[in-house]
């Protein structure tokens, strides 16, 4: 039997709560958010009720000094081992926008897909990537017109693909040239899983990499480049992301809280005289987009 312990969290401080359990390192913890209902939950899974409590009373403290302060006292509950991943189903909706799905796969039975649509299914036991946080809705809505605007030719990256969501809603717009990277092995293999779950083995051209070496050889070679990334990397890397983006083509950047918005776009126009600008909020999240002129 696993253990799990859960507590409520305000929404607002789910992004300083997941770069916590991140500078500690700490795997089994993970954080859920529903931006729809605009709750979030700060989740572990423990190998039993002893290790679950001796982390929490190692974790409470951190929160306190991370000005993070759950709403309610944690929920405590036994699992079986094979129903764990059940219990981030009741967080995750499936969603649309245009004529692009993203469904949870258990619902696949029930699910109707109007005609001239897409769907991407979307694995119930993954903790990130599924659309339920605003830094993806903006990044997809963003590729979704993108796609109806200007069509789908040329060179799709995704930079810091994650879950792999970017690069294969970009595959099923009709995408052909499609590549995401990660410097996390993990995040790869998840997004190859997720292309094998949706029948996209092989479309999608996905591999271990940072900024660095991910775009060393990408200098104007992208059409559309997809960043959802903090935005204290996007600055830092803010050069490189620049030199990749193909003429006419358009960068698009996300992971943005709302206050920072101002300082990234500062930044990035600073690199790009002569292009197109625009940004938008969602939430406490925020985009900037920028377009190379011809």
């Amino acid at each position: 039997m696993l253990f799990e312990i859960k507590a409520e969290i305000p929404a607002m401080r789910a992004n300083a709560t997941d770069e916590l359990l991140l500078e500690h390192a700490m795997e089994n913890w993970s954080v859920l958010e529903d931006v729809i209902v605009k709750r979030a939950w700060l989740v572990g899974i423990c190998a039993d009720e002893h290790e679950a409590r001796a982390q929490w009373s190692a974790l409470a403290p951190l929160l306190a000094a991370a000005g993070v302060e759950p709403t309610a006292p944690p929920i405590e509950r036994a699992l079986a081992d094979a129903d764990w991943r059940d219990s981030y189903k009741a967080h995750f909706h499936a969603w649309q926008f245009g004529c692009l799905h993203w469904v949870p796969v258990w619902e696949r039975e029930k699910f109707t897909l109007p005609p001239g649509d897409a769907v991407l299914w979307l694995d119930p036991g993954l903790a990130f990537g599924t659309g339920n946080h605003e830094t993806t809705r903006l990044c997809v809505e963003r590729l979704v017109t993108l796609a109806k605007q200007r069509g789908t030719t040329g060179r799709l990256i995704d930079a810091g693909c994650g879950s792999g969501i970017l690069a294969l809603s970009a595959a099923l717009l009709g995408f052909g040239r499609v590549v995401g990277f990660d410097n996390d092995p993990e995040a790869i293999r998840i997004s190859e899983e997720n292309a094998a779950l949706n029948g996209l083995a092989g479309r999608v051209h996905f591999l271990v990499a940072d900024l660095v070496t991910g775009l060393a050889n990408e200098v104007g070679t992208a059409d559309v480049l997809l960043a959802n990334i903090q935005a204290d990397v996007l600055m830092r890397f803010a050069p490189g992301l620049v030199s990749a983006v193909a003429p006419g083509g358009t960068l698009v950047l996300s992971g943005i809280l709302a206050q920072e918005n101002g300082q990234v776009r500062g930044g990035f126009e600073a690199l790009t005289r002569g292009w197109t600008i625009d940004a938008r909020i969602m939430g406490e999240w925020s985009d900037v987009v920028l377009t190379r002129p011809r």
